[in-house]
């Protein structure tokens, strides 16, 4: 068997060479970044997101770092979809790097006008990264993520308008997993990132006032690890489209336990953050699992944790 072989991966209608994928918000537009030689183990890059006009994003502090992680409030700041096709997509396009266009979900008539537009240049763009899950935007965003109908209708109306694989950025902060992960697969999801940031808050003592304009901002990196690990297992468990495990991996051993909660492959940030080495890191670690436990492909890791799945 080819070596690279063992770590590839086809997920929600995408193929990538390796299972380690650099979620969405962290990856600039820099030439030199979509280089292919210039990222040993990444599989793949979500986009920034892409929003139908441009975003300035929030105004104040936008980062604070914490103990086990980060907060960030940056408001989904881009340039809008006109810019980013004219702009980017040429560059990320011909880089070789599979790669997913986040787009954030706001009204009706917004996503339907940026899908449109993507639509017009499908033969680019391996998917799209529906995020129904922002927590740091007034209106739209996390709001359509929390409740299964809220998930239904936008991953419905994406769906019409985009017809290539479709993945689904799901919230930590909806209030049924099950209930929303089901509805946005009977919609027409292609896959279900499981998920993005926490809600959480930073004061400034000195000032005795909160950090963030927003007052919360969401939380990222290994303090989140366990519950993003919960989460995949219980969204894994009742959905039979792949999911993808995203917060808080750091070393190998969280992402090979995405994987054995049922996660087809992970996307990793915070991680980026502190190495840029991150994903050649822990593709390292998942080949050195597999040749120490004799299994030939990281396809194999899938579910194993799982009792439905053990032999």
């Amino acid at each position: 068997m080819n070596p690279g072989a063992r770590l590839e991966r086809t997920v929600g209608g995408v193929t990538f060479p390796t299972p380690v994928i650099i979620c969405s918000g962290v990856w600039p537009f820099e030439p030199d970044l979509w280089d292919r030689k210039n990222l040993p183990g990444v599989g793949g890059i979500c986009t920034k997101a892409v929003t139908a006009r441009p975003r300035t994003g929030n105004e104040g502090h936008r980062v604070w770092e914490t103990p086990c992680g980060v907060l960030n409030s940056i408001g989904l700041q881009n340039c809008g979809v006109d810019a980013f096709l004219d702009t980017h997509l040429p560059l990320i396009s011909k880089s070789g790097v599979p790669f997913l266009v986040n787009v954030a979900m706001e009204t009706e008539e917004e996503v339907v006008h940026t899908l449109g537009l993507l639509s017009n240049r499908k033969e680019e763009i391996p998917g799209v990264e529906l995020n129904i899950s922002c927590p740091n935007v007034s209106g739209g965003g996390m709001s359509w993520g929390m409740t299964p109908e809220g998930a239904s209708q936008a991953v419905s109306i994406a769906r019409r308008a985009w017809k290539g694989p479709l993945w689904v950025k799901l919230t930590p902060q909806m209030r049924d997993p099950h209930e929303v992960a089901k509805a946005a697969e009977a919609s027409g999801a292609d896959a279900l990132v499981v998920a993005n940031t926490w809600l959480g808050m930073a004061i400034d003592v000195e000032r005795a006032t909160p950090v963030f304009q927003r007052t919360f901002a969401g939380l990222s990196g290994p303090a989140v690890f366990p519950l993003a690990l919960r989460l995949v297992w219980d969204v894994a468990g009742c959905v039979r489209i792949p999911v993808i495990g995203c917060g808080g991996i750091t070393v190998p051993e969280d992402a090979i336990a995405m994987l054995q909660a049922g996660a087809q492959a992970v996307e990793i940030g915070a991680a980026i953050f502190r190495s840029l080495d991150a994903p050649e890191t822990l593709c390292r670690g998942i080949t050195d699992y597999l040749d120490r436990h004799g299994l030939d492909t990281v396809g194999s890791l899938s579910g194993m944790a799982r009792s439905d799945a053990r032999r």
